[in-house]
């Protein structure tokens, strides 16, 4: 029997539903709001799978191209592996979900995400995580209480709950705020240099919905919930817990004051292996609990340190930053770098500036846009000293680079006044503590270097909570065993004047405003000190550009004038590139962009002259004044030569009259063929048109499909007009006139 909750958000309503669809999983729910529709299922394993120190927990988010009314592209014409987007999402629904789980539940559980119906208005990943809650409590998964999830934008000053894609483009501030009815769990966005304040009532603006939207979860689960699964109990570890206290807590205490990482660990790894060989014979059924009890062991010290002592595991205080150094301008051939350390994390960002054809063609639900500033993040298993394979950006790489492109994004130059193609690149050379944030660091640095005229740097600062009860410690620039051992990590990122994008998870049941204030400020301060760093390294972008940078020159045209500079089949176009050695691009309003290789403008002066000659003479070298210069180059292209000029003898009472050679014939059919298929004259040719007239009668076709037609007769039989060699019967597409969509 299907049940339906709804509420009001905004100028939209939000419907919750089930016992409709997916009726065998253990729970599902599917949630609209406006055109936008998600199907959320959630299962969990029949048998347990013990002895984890991790919850067994796998979110998945994908989105169907029919829900926008799409076909996929591509060969296969069907969804492959998970787009950016797509990863993105699914990190969204698994980091305030995670939190909750009880680590009594060994069962393998998986949330799929499905976007089955889009309106390119509403996006659908806030609706997911809505229905991952809705779907957990539904089941028979014992998951504590419900959660919620709302996107919150800033429109002339005024906050708005779930705002359409139209509404963001006009926000200056673009937030996902997750949270239980009483506790924000997770925080992810970005805004426009906004000062923290703004941050903080944008939270509680948040809430408040939040605890409206599980009000309605409580009212659905109430109605059609099923009966929970018991947890698994444990077994009874009390007396090794007490043997391993008395033993190695001392050492443990001991080895988490150690400054260095690898030294740090290295002792703990000791102490580990050596508890295990001492006990494994007195419990032999509880060897596999011997690291577990002593990993909350060293838990326990090292809060407990920080909270009564006020030191931390390398010996900072809790509001004191690590030492920090940048280089800039250290490779030589590259358009900038930055090389940015702090403590024991260290990032090599190199920023690379290209023309209007390197940028990168996204395409979503909401439709097909352009991005000209990228940003890409690498994780090497060497920088925490470790071994694995290399298979590609995992799914913390993607969020790890999303995140510091967001971070970046607002002080980048409009297209108008910095027409170029921005990527940088960050390798993590070392790492222990926010890579991400380092990769802010340098990858503002390295486009400083560039000379890439951005608004302001941009730094980025870590924060960490230890709680107990009442005591709290808020903490600056957190080590990797403090962001494990600790409840949470919120990294911010911004200028001087305000924060451009946030990210916060914890490992708790929530985090109250006052906490996230309080650690709002103290990363405001730890920004301005890294902020002050940088500008010692380098104060502002550097007035001149990398000599291996490419140089964009702009004009306007007469809209009308475009065909004429492109000429037919882009003969002007390709003369003007080729002769220059540029890259032209032009729009559909008459704007006109010339790219240079490199800072010498193009070839230098006379050089095109030197290649015309070069040129007649090979096209006097090979016979014929009328065939295309850049063909005599290409080995297949004198193939296809001969035949024709045998075509042409045979025709003058000369040479063999057999005609061209076989294979050079095969190679003018093949050319025609791909002519064909370059200008949409696909399909089987046939040989006799549907009226019943023969070809011959019925006369050539016009446009190319004639001169390919001319070309198929002559190698045929010997006789005919000359062929042509054009670019499109040699198989070569005429020069593609790129169109930049807006961003």
């Amino acid at each position: 029997m299907e049940e339906k909750v709804t509420i009001d958000l905004g100028e939209q309503t939000l419907t919750i539903s089930c016992g409709k669809m997916a009726k065998l999983a253990g729970g599902s729910a599917l949630v609209q709001l406006g055109g936008t529709v998600v199907l959320v299922a959630a299962s969990a394993a029949k048998t347990a799978s013990p002895n984890r120190d991790f919850v067994p927990l796998t979110v998945d988010y994908r989105e169907r191209t029919y829900a926008a009314g799409k076909i996929p592209g591509g060969f296969f014409k069907r969804e492959g592996r998970p787009t950016e987007k797509e990863v993105l999402s699914s990190r969204l629904i698994d980091r305030p979900v995670r939190p909750l789980f009880s680590k009594h539940f060994p069962y393998e559980t998986q949330i799929m995400a499905t976007v089955v119906s889009s309106d390119q208005e509403n996006d659908a990943d806030v609706l997911a995580l809505v229905g991952a809650s809705a779907a957990m409590n539904l089941s028979d998964i014992p998951f504590p209480e419900p959660i919620a999830g709302v996107r919150v934008g800033r429109v002339n000053g005024e906050f708005v709950v779930n705002p359409t894609v139209k509404q963001l483009d006009e926000s200056d501030m673009d937030m996902v705020v997750a949270g239980t009815a009483d506790n924000i769990i997770m925080v992810e966005g970005g805004s426009r240099e906004l000062p923290e304040g703004a941050i903080v009532d944008a939270l509680r603006f948040a809430a408040e919905h939040i605890r409206r939207i599980v009000a309605i979860q409580r009212d659905l689960v109430g109605r059609a919930g099923k009966p929970k699964r018991a947890l698994l109990q444990p077994p009874d570890t009390s007396e090794l817990e007490r043997t391993l206290d008395d033993t190695y807590r001392t050492r443990l205490r001991q080895a988490i004051r150690i400054p260095g990482k690898e030294a740090r660990q290295e002792e703990v790894d000791r102490i580990r292996e050596e508890a295990v060989a001492a006990l494994k014979e007195r419990f032999p059924e509880q060897e596999s609990y011997v690291g577990k009890i002593l990993h909350d062991l060293e838990r326990d010290e090292l809060r407990e340190m920080v909270l009564t002592e006020g030191v931390r595991a390398d010996g900072r205080s809790p509001d004191e930053i690590r030492k920090v150094t940048v280089e800039v301008g250290l490779l030589p051939r590259t358009h900038g770098s930055c090389l940015f350390t702090r403590g024991e994390t260290q990032a090599l960002s190199v920023a690379t500036l290209g023309t209007k054809s390197d940028e990168q063609r996204v395409e979503e639900l909401e439709g097909q846009s352009w991005k000209s500033y990228m940003l890409h993040y690498n994780f090497p298993p060497f920088s925490v000293g470790e071994v694995r394979p290399i298979r590609g950006p995992g799914r913390r790489e993607i969020g790890h680079g999303a995140l510091a492109e967001r971070g970046i994004e607002p002080v980048i130059p409009a297209d108008s006044r910095f027409p170029y193609t921005i990527r940088i690149v960050s390798d993590i050379l070392e790492s222990n503590g926010s890579s991400s944030m380092a990769t802010v660091c340098a990858g503002s640095m390295a486009l400083m270097d560039a000379g890439v005229p951005i608004k302001a740097p941009v730094a980025g600062i870590a924060m960490g909570l230890i709680k107990e009860a009442e005591r709290v410690a808020v903490l600056t620039d957190i080590l990797g065993v403090e962001d494990h051992l600790g409840d949470m990590d919120f990294k911010v990122t911004g200028t001087r004047e305000g924060v451009t994008a946030f990210q916060m998870d914890t490992k708790i049941g929530g985090i109250s405003f006052e906490v996230l204030s309080q650690a709002l400020e103290r990363a405001r301060a730890g920004r301005l000190h890294i902020l002050d760093i940088m500008a010692d390294a380098l104060p502002q972008p550097r007035a001149e550009m990398s000599p291996f940078a490419p140089r964009i020159i702009i004009l306007n045209i007469n809209p009308d004038k475009i065909r004429e500079v492109i000429g037919p089949g882009g003969k002007i176009i390709k003369r003007i590139t080729e002769e220059t050695g540029t890259q032209i691009d032009i729009e559909d309003s008459g704007e006109v962009r010339i790219a240079a290789v490199n800072s010498d403008g193009g070839r230098l002066p006379g050089q095109g002259a030197e290649r015309r000659r070069v040129r007649r003479v090979r096209r006097d070298r090979a016979g014929s004044g009328r065939a295309a210069p850049h063909l005599r180059d290409r080995p297949q292209a004198d193939r296809a030569h001969r035949g024709r000029a045998q075509c042409r003898r045979h025709r003058d009472g000369e040479g063999d009259r057999r005609g061209p050679r076989r294979e050079d014939q095969a190679f003018a059919q093949g050319a025609v063929a791909r002519a064909r298929r370059c200008y949409g004259l696909g399909g089987r040719r046939r040989t006799r048109p549907r009226s019943g007239r023969s070809r011959a009668r019925s006369g050539p076709r016009p446009g190319p499909a004639a001169l390919a037609h001319r070309v198929l007769e002559a190698t045929k039989g010997g006789r005919g007009p000359r062929p042509s060699c054009s670019n499109r019967v040699a198989g070569r597409p005429a020069t593609r006139r790129l169109v930049r969509r807006p961003l």
